[in-house]
């Protein structure tokens, strides 16, 4: 045997060494699902999901509407002006920022909780249709 040829055979022997014990690649199939479908009867301009993962903010022209995961629907619906056209969330689950191309105008908007408490079999002081109440729990301690 020549000396090219041993070379050649030294090769060939070491690559398909090296090929033999690299690890194997593997293939893998996704499998999906649809879990919700949404007929927002309008067109969807944008979407951002909140910041702690309980909403998803879409954009439609005139209106955010707020879909809520937990409850697997859409409870809020915030008016904006129907030139807006980009919803970002911030990395604060209470801020949204909304742009518009066509005006070169940014929105931030401050989102607040409000919590609704039915105290119409409670009792109470003052007149019934007060515009604030306020209420104190000190019989629940």
């Amino acid at each position: 045997m020549t000396k090219k040829k041993t070379i050649i055979l030294v090769l060939a022997f070491f690559f398909a060494a090296g090929w033999l014990s690299l690890p194997q690649i593997i293939q893998a199939d996704m499998e999906w699902r649809t879990i919700k479908d949404l007929d927002l009867k309008t067109t969807p301009l944008d979407v951002a999901p909140s910041a702690d993962g309980k909403w998803l903010f879409i954009l439609t022209p005139g209106e955010i509407l707020v879909y809520s995961f937990p409850e697997g629907k859409i409870t809020n619906r915030i008016p904006v002006d129907k030139d807006f056209d980009r919803i970002a969330s911030s990395p604060r689950a209470d801020t949204l920022t909304i742009t518009s191309s066509t005006k070169k105008a940014l929105q931030m908007i401050l989102l607040e909780a409000v919590y609704k408490i039915d105290v119409a079999s409670l009792p109470f002081k003052g007149p019934q249709d007060a515009s604030v109440t306020i209420i104190v729990f000190d019989d629940y301690q």
